[in-house]
């Protein structure tokens, strides 16, 4: 399906020989089912993740997939790469090849990582308006000092884009580590913001995206987020 809703009348003609017409006698006959119910109108939505079934036959089988990754450093935030493993290398599902990743993360970066089929909700995700929250922790080859803390919180001008970054939360945790917190993502955003006092960034890990903590999910391990989290997330119920 490329279209993404279909009246269920138009999805039926389409994918089977049944006309238009024909549907709404095969509604009448409780022949079509939708999500495992019986199709009450030739006018219900159907999406790609719509689970339809016409006389046993499965029309549908497209499941929306919400995935999270502990990226491993050294991996490639993209789907395919022909030198280095990717993060759809290291998933195991057997939907996995419609996947596509939701906020990337470079190369020596490690940490949490979204991965799903369902195009509206990572659109959902990814909207500056949400101003989602990512957060990580970060090692510093220099000492850190309260200075970054009001710096950050001001935003901090990037002379190439002519762009101030919008307030970002840091909270220093001990001579050389701090936990940022930020609602946007520029071109190597931590490590330019960091570079503002001449401080090499040694280690950055994504622990949270919103609400949703990578915990102890192994490095290089995924796992399906709960129906809980895909709301949370996209700020509106699962369809």
């Amino acid at each position: 399906m490329k279209s993404t809703a279909y009246r269920l009348d138009r999805f039926i003609s389409k994918y089977t020989e049944h006309s238009l017409s024909d549907v709404r006698l095969l509604v009448a006959q409780k022949r079509i089912l939708v999500d495992g119910v019986a199709a009450d109108s030739i006018r219900q939505r159907i999406t790609k993740f719509t689970h339809v079934v016409l006389d046993e036959v499965c029309l549908n089988h497209n499941k929306p997939v919400y995935l999270m990754l502990n990226k491993p450093k050294g991996t490639v935030s993209a789907t395919k790469d022909n030198k280095h493993t990717t993060v759809l290398d290291l998933i195991d599902h057997p939907q996995k090849a419609g996947l596509h990743i939701v906020g990337r993360l470079d190369f020596n970066t490690t940490g949490l990582v979204l991965l799903t089929n369902d195009g509206a909700w990572s659109r959902q995700v990814s909207l500056p308006a949400t101003k989602l929250a990512k957060t990580y922790l970060v090692t510093l080859a220099q000492p850190l000092s309260d200075e970054y803390v009001s710096v950050f919180a001001q935003g901090i001008y990037f002379a190439y884009e002519n762009i101030t970054t919008q307030p970002a939360g840091l909270e220093i945790l001990d001579t050389y580590t701090a936990r940022l917190s930020l609602v946007e993502g520029k071109y190597h955003q931590v490590k330019r913001m960091f570079g503002f006092f001449d401080n090499e960034v040694l280690t950055l890990n994504r622990t949270h995206v919103g609400t949703i903590a990578l915990g102890d999910l192994a490095l290089g391990a995924s796992r399906e987020l709960t129906a809980d989290e895909v709301k949370t997330l996209a700020g509106c119920s699962i369809q």
